[in-house]
């Protein structure tokens, strides 16, 4: 399974999040991979919106590794960017989100790749221009 989408404006980025959540459940796992800048945030915050939470609540969780936001379901948003190494999210509890009672979104998932469900959603982005961002949704067989 695979769905490329391309947006041209960091406002569109927050619809297409918005609308994603329609194919979402509890105990989904998205996995954001993308460089800095590629629009990983801006997808999050559509989702949040689509979940009936503020989206100007959203912001990177890269100092804190993980926000909650609560709203018609709960959003577990985790950013890996500082971890170094898989541990660092086993002892923060990362597992019990994975499997937990909300939709879990990870900015920089490659970092602690052996941690992440067999199950989860992966959406790689690509900025190839200012404005302009690819997004390619797929399973990722591992």
């Amino acid at each position: 399974m695979e769905k490329e989408f391309t947006t041209t404006s960091p406002d569109e980025t927050i619809v297409k999040g918005r609308a994603f959540i329609d194919a979402l459940s509890i105990g989904d796992v998205v996995c954001l991979e993308g460089e800095l800048g590629a629009g990983k945030t801006h997808f999050v915050k559509g989702m949040a919106e689509g979940f009936g939470i503020d989206g100007n609540e959203v912001s990177s969780p890269t100092f804190t590794l993980i926000n909650e936001y609560y709203g018609d379901k709960t959003l577990y948003h985790f950013d890996c960017y500082r971890m170094e190494s898989p541990r660092e999210a086993l002892e923060i509890g990362a597992e019990e989100y994975f499997y937990g009672e909300g939709v879990t979104v990870i900015e920089w998932p490659e970092r602690i790749l052996e941690l992440i469900p067999p199950h989860a959603i992966w959406i790689s982005i690509e900025a190839p221009d200012k404005n302009t961002r690819k997004f390619v949704i797929r399973k990722r067989d591992f």
